[in-house]
């Protein structure tokens, strides 16, 4: 089949794959390459298998033609290619196998940064003997995800709706779902229902594949909340409260004042620009997502500022003499009323 669009699932262990098209032939003059598949969507974890077949004229009027090298490539040029057995990014993981022209390129523990572009190129003995299948082989590597669909917070708990979604297996017929990385959970659909707790994590992960899960969901960690500038906090200057929290999917934030009902404002950082004393007070961050919520509080004091410790000492200054020259004349005046008895 030549060009032919088509669409497979493959699961059998160790091998999570969706074939997008089908083969394509380039070849030129006797030479070529045969791709079972042009497009490829993988898993992260999973093993993907390439298959392909090449040809070339057996032989020229002066001598039989010999391969002497064969290799794939993502980095490079056709004419420096950089072997994937060669790249350090593919160590230990790429495995080429060939019956006769029928060969299998082989990669285990796939990862998203695999995505690429491959391409099979083979050199032979002939002058100008080599030859790379252009345009090759796209592979797109993929992670699961658990995605939020309703959520409903009450007393006992957060009663969700979850789905188990890939872009690459939007069908694939089983599932496992886990708590706490513990396989408890045997619904085997991509979608769950269930009663949540702020301590549950949960992934999912396809059947026979459980050591590939998606990365969890999970109600927001206690906050970290901390002031800047650190130290004392003085009068007239500005000041910023940051507050930040582990949680997927990533958590909103909220800030209060207590005893105030009015919000503060939105956002990881609360900046109050020309803090007074009567900025002083507990503050609470309140971190949340549609899984849950989850607070911290922080106590700020607002010292007097130089100025107004200034002021301060100025007014003393001024009194302290009327006080004095007051006393003074009043004992002034009690001795001249005594001299008159």
């Amino acid at each position: 089949m030549r060009g032919a669009a088509m669409r497979l699932n493959t699961a059998v262990r160790g091998f999570v794959v969706v074939v997008l098209s089908g083969s394509v032939v380039q070849s030129q003059d006797g030479w070529g390459v045969t791709y079972t598949s042009t497009q490829i969507c993988a898993v992260k974890g999973s093993t993907v298998e390439i298959k392909y077949s090449y040809t070339y004229p057996s032989r020229t009027q002066y001598q039989i033609t010999k391969v002497q090298m064969k290799l794939w490539f993502t980095k490079g040029f056709d004419h420096q290619p950089v072997d994937l057995k060669s790249d350090s990014d593919y160590t230990g993981r790429v495995e080429y196998r060939s019956n006769q022209k029928d060969c299998t390129l082989r990669i285990t523990e796939l990862r998203e940064s695999d995505s690429a572009v491959y391409k099979f190129r083979f050199i032979t003995n002939q002058q100008r003997g080599s030859y790379t299948g252009s345009p090759g082989v796209t592979l797109t590597v993929t992670d699961l995800q658990v995605q939020v669909i309703t959520s409903q917070h009450g007393q006992d708990g957060t009663q969700v709706q979850l789905k188990c979604h890939s872009s690459c297996l939007p069908d694939h017929p089983s599932y496992v779902w886990m708590k706490n990385g513990q396989v408890t959970l045997r619904e085997t659909s991509s979608t769950l229902r269930y009663l949540l707790f702020p301590e549950d994590n949960i992934s999912c992960a396809l059947k026979g594949h459980e050591e590939f899960p998606s990365p969890s969901v999970y109600a927001p960690k206690p906050p970290s909340v901390s002031v800047s500038p650190s130290g004392e906090i003085t009068e007239a200057t500005s000041v910023t409260l940051t507050c930040s929290s582990d949680a997927n999917p990533a958590a909103s934030y909220t800030w209060y004042k207590e005893d105030e009902d009015s919000l503060k404002t939105s956002g990881h950082n609360f900046t109050i620009s020309n803090i007074r004393p009567e900025h002083s007070g507990s503050y609470y961050c309140v971190a949340h997502n549609n899984r849950g919520t989850h607070n911290s509080t922080l106590q700020l004091t607002v010292a007097a500022g130089a100025g107004t410790l200034e002021a301060a000492g100025v007014t003393a200054a001024v009194l302290l003499p009327v006080i004095f020259f007051s006393v003074f004349l009043w004992i002034q005046k009690k001795e001249d009323v005594q001299g008159t008895c």
